[in-house]
């Protein structure tokens, strides 16, 4: 019988953050693939876990995988670790899952922290749909071509980048987002954690002072084509639109409203005299 794959996910700072399940899978395993053996076995030494460790990053996970694979196939369970965060979230992870599926192998997730996630629940962004770009390319043409996607983009974005690269980063983005708002969450769940809030501008001038783990959130762009066609409906037949999308009545007053650009008691009032 073959073994499984354990994904788990790792604190992204503060060591509280690691579930008892993790910490008993992790004691469990016969095998820890991590994306850095020191990084991972500080961790483990806190909790006084004592298991092999072998490392598989990004640079080796092609070739690390078969020798895994093969493992797994004579029994053994392995449990997959990156730095901080899930794995498989712009971290290794993704090219042993589908060759795990390729091979039958079960293939388990241990939920916890991910940065992405506690980044836009925290930033007052839209959090009902969002795009996760992780880390822009650093090739030119291959950026230039994301930064044209994030321009056309509706929806928040999450975006992942080291301080020494922020200011740059930022620069790119300027006439992209133009007057978007812009949140910087940097050092979660850590001591110095702070969410910066601004224009691109603002964020621009303190980038050079800011260290640490760095995340950018952008607000989505104006669906501009769809709120001029939503507009030249009458109020009746735009609050049908939302309501067929299931939303309830105080959210279709709210989209109502930020669409025409009038007071939300307004909208309120046809409706209660109609």
């Amino acid at each position: 019988m073959g073994g499984n794959i354990y994904l788990v996910a790792t604190p992204i700072g503060n060591l509280e953050d690691i579930t008892l399940r993790a910490l008993r899978i992790l004691k469990e395993v016969d095998l820890i693939a991590a994306e850095d053996t020191r990084n991972t076995l500080k961790l483990l030494n806190h909790f006084e876990i004592h298991k092999p460790l072998i490392s598989y990053h990004r640079h080796n996970e092609e070739i690390k995988v078969d020798n895994l694979i093969e493992k797994l196939k004579q029994g053994q369970n392995i449990a997959i670790v990156s730095d901080a965060g899930t794995p498989g979230i712009s971290d290794p992870g993704e090219v042993i899952v589908k060759e795990a599926i390729k091979n039958n192998i079960n293939v388990i997730p241990i939920p916890g922290a991910c940065a992405a996630i506690n980044a836009i629940i925290a930033s007052g962004l839209d959090t009902k749909e969002f795009t996760f770009i992780g880390f822009l390319p650093l090739n030119k043409k291959l950026r230039k071509q994301k930064l044209e996607e994030i321009k056309k983009e509706n929806k928040t974005l999450i975006i992942y980048e080291a301080p020494h690269k922020l200011k740059n980063t930022l620069e790119d983005l300027k006439n992209i987002v133009e007057n978007r708002k812009i949140v910087l969450a940097r050092e979660l769940t850590k001591i110095h954690e702070e969410f910066i809030r601004g224009n691109i501008d603002e964020l621009i001038a303190k980038s050079e002072q800011l260290k640490g783990e760095m995340i950018i959130l952008i607000e989505g762009a104006e669906k501009q084509e769809e709120q001029l066609e939503l507009n030249n409906l009458s109020l009746e037949e735009h609050y049908k639109y939302y309501e067929n999308m299931g939303l309830d009545k105080k959210e279709i007053i709210k989209r109502i409203s930020k669409d025409r650009g009038v007071n939300k008691n307004e909208i309120y009032m046809n409706f209660i005299n109609n």
